[in-house]
């Protein structure tokens, strides 16, 4: 996180708030799942698999799977895609409004879900160096463990501002869970819509950024 510049902190920070914005929605459709956090959808699966519903755990099975697939898709459009940031966060954004629009058709709420599943693995892939995420822009806890580092690092004598991006990005997250909560007052196609538009906006600043930067 460390190597990443202030323009692309900015940007996963928006993007992280966006994430959290869109897991509130998926966690409030769904009942209890993640649309961006597959730890708690592991954990969960692995509890309602011993459970008497394991119908439930399939469905954690289901989101992480489509998560796992958002990476993939994200990682190949960063290897073969010319400007693969603004691809990959137009290709969520897409997918999002997809989901918005299906949230208007009716209660097909695991289809939306992991459809959202796929669109935030996929933010993850926007900064890569040697096949690893740089920044973990729709979960926390790798974020977390940044942050306990660098307040480790500060109190030994170490840097002293090390903390403020892990602190910035893991704010963004549950700002935006927050946001996403009251938005899904509106009903999920609004909520959602909002997102997408978000993620437009994004979309939009991440391919000038690049432009300016010749990438």
């Amino acid at each position: 996180m460390k190597d990443v510049d202030r323009g692309a902190l900015a940007l996963s920070a928006a993007l992280a708030a966006t994430a959290g914005f869109v897991d509130a929605i998926g966690f409030l459709d769904t009942g209890g799942l993640f649309v961006s956090f597959m730890s708690g959808n592991s954990t969960q699966g692995a509890v309602d698999l011993l459970s008497s519903t394991p119908s439930i755990a399939a469905v954690s099975i289901g989101l992480i799977s489509a998560f796992v697939v958002g990476v993939a898709l994200g990682g190949i459009v960063s290897v073969r895609a010319r400007r693969p940031r603004g691809w990959v966060v137009a290709g969520s954004g897409a997918a999002v409004a997809v989901s918005a629009v299906l949230a208007t058709a009716g209660p097909a709420t695991l289809w939306r879900a992991g459809i959202l599943a796929a669109a935030m693995g996929a933010l993850n892939t926007l900064f890569l160096a040697d096949g690893r995420a740089r920044v973990a822009i729709t979960y926390s806890t790798g974020t977390l463990v940044s942050l306990g580092l660098a307040l480790a690092s500060l109190v030994t004598g170490g840097s002293r501002t090390a903390w403020q991006r892990p602190l910035l990005l893991w704010s963004s997250l549950v700002g935006g869970a927050v946001i996403g909560g009251f938005a899904h007052r509106l009903g999920s196609p609004t909520a959602l819509g909002i997102a997408a538009l978000a993620l437009a906006g994004a979309t939009i600043a991440t391919l000038t950024r690049d432009s300016a930067l010749g990438g």
